[in-house]
């Protein structure tokens, strides 16, 4: 079975503004309302693969309940704990002006939660795949990633985790199965600006060493990298599109990534259903669907062939 945590959901209000103004009143010419956070948009781009996934984590008030609702309209199961206090946030994404959003803070989730979120983890195993994906919570603790790879070492359960500095530095020790960070995200662990694809092989190549099986790095228009656990590495430039909506790219790579793999086990074509599912995603109004990324898809085989 595939799960997805996503500790800190939301529900995404995605708008478009014409011509925004700073301090005076704008209206949107555009509005989408999508249940969001990393793991459940990974859930979904599965689900758009055909495979079944459940997504777990923690929800709150109506707005939660609004999330449930809509994962359960779209075919998405899921485990997620009721929190009795707060509500799950709102995220305000303004794709007129791209990369502005304004995240909201989410409610506290107390230790015996994590438990019970615990509790459900530990009933994976052998052949169980879990992604872990985003940001923890202030009121969790920040080893949250590492505690959950600590309790599954030795299970069989593959791990992918899309994390950022110390979340992700943290569980190396305990060999993920894949990570996913950016070329601004890997620059930012070892204190180097890194803006070509030659120019993230030796820092992908450390975080190997440190433990991760297989390094995927995203580099938006520059293209991606994935340096394989077998020792190959394969990279691609981005496939040519216009850029319409960028949230949940990323996710997107990693759920096309092992979408291919468990379809095939084999890396290369993991890698290229990777970057297209990435790359249709921000050709896409909403997280891209199977016929979006096997058009894509197509443009990355092409390019892969003109590059031989």
């Amino acid at each position: 079975m595939i799960y997805t945590v996503t500790f800190n959901p939301s529900l995404d209000y995605i708008v478009s503004v014409d011509d925004f103004k700073l301090g005076l009143t704008n209206r949107t010419s555009s509005e989408l309302l999508l249940p969001g956070g990393k793991g459940i948009n990974v859930s979904t781009v599965l689900m758009n693969l055909g495979i079944e996934s459940t997504a777990l984590g923690f929800i709150a008030g109506f707005t939660g309940e609004e999330v449930i609702r809509r994962l359960e309209e779209m075919g998405v199961q899921n485990g997620f704990i009721r929190i009795e206090e707060g509500f799950t946030r709102i995220n305000l994404k303004l794709k007129t002006i791209d990369g502005t959003e304004i995240n909201g803070q989410g409610p506290v989730i107390s230790e015996d939660k994590v438990e019970l979120l615990m509790d459900k983890l530990n009933a994976l195993g052998d052949g169980d795949t879990l992604f872990l994906s985003g940001s923890i919570p202030a009121s969790m603790p920040n080893d949250a990633y590492q505690r959950i790879m600590e309790r599954l070492d030795g299970r069989g359960v593959q791990i992918v985790v899309d994390a950022t500095k110390d979340l992700l530095v943290k569980v190396l020790p305990y060999h993920p199965f894949l990570i996913k960070p950016n070329n601004h995200e890997l620059g930012e662990i070892f204190g180097v600006e890194l803006k070509t694809r030659e120019s993230v092989l030796p820092y992908g190549k450390k975080l190997q060493e440190m433990g991760a099986q297989n390094v995927l790095v995203s580099m938006a228009g520059e293209g991606a990298v994935l340096i394989a656990a077998n020792g190959t590495v394969y990279d691609a430039p981005a496939p040519k599109g216009t850029l319409i909506n960028g949230v949940g790219a990323g996710d997107s790579m990693v759920a096309g990534f092992m979408a291919g793999y468990m379809q095939k086990q084999d890396y290369k074509y993991a890698f290229h259903m990777g970057v297209a599912a990435g790359s249709a995603s921000a050709f896409s109004e909403n997280l891209a669907t199977k016929q979006e990324i096997e058009a894509v898809y197509k443009q990355v085989k092409e390019n892969e062939e003109v590059k031989r």
